[in-house]
């Protein structure tokens, strides 16, 4: 798993979740697959553990992961991958995207406007 929080790119937390959010749909992180723990991930990254626990957070109330004491935090079961074509186009979106400059928001709202 490879997170890079940037300065530009949001706070950390949101690129925390955002990363991890991804690689969950896109099923590189499999169900019940463990996340590292927010102290480690925290130290990984050089960033708060409070940073990390809010993005961990905000994954848990998506229903991605779930956090039980003792057992750390897994993929949810419930949480499924999309498809293969779907994963693709979503990157190359995202390329495309980030060639013309746009930001995250800007292209959020072109892919609602196609919608």
């Amino acid at each position: 798993m490879i997170i890079v929080v940037s300065p530009t790119g949001g706070t950390p937390a949101e690129q925390v979740h955002s990363q991890l959010r991804g690689l969950i749909t896109a099923g590189s992180l499999a169900a019940d697959e463990r996340l590292p723990s927010v102290r480690q991930l925290a130290s990984d990254l050089g960033i708060a553990p409070g940073t990390v626990a809010k993005a961990y957070k905000q994954l848990e109330a998506e229903g991605l992961v779930e956090s039980r004491i003792g057992a750390g935090t897994r993929v949810s079961r419930s949480a499924t991958a999309v498809s293969q074509d779907v994963a693709d186009a979503a990157r190359a979106l995202a390329a495309a995207a980030r060639r013309a400059q746009l930001t995250q928001a800007d292209t959020v709202r072109v892919l609602r406007a196609m919608w």
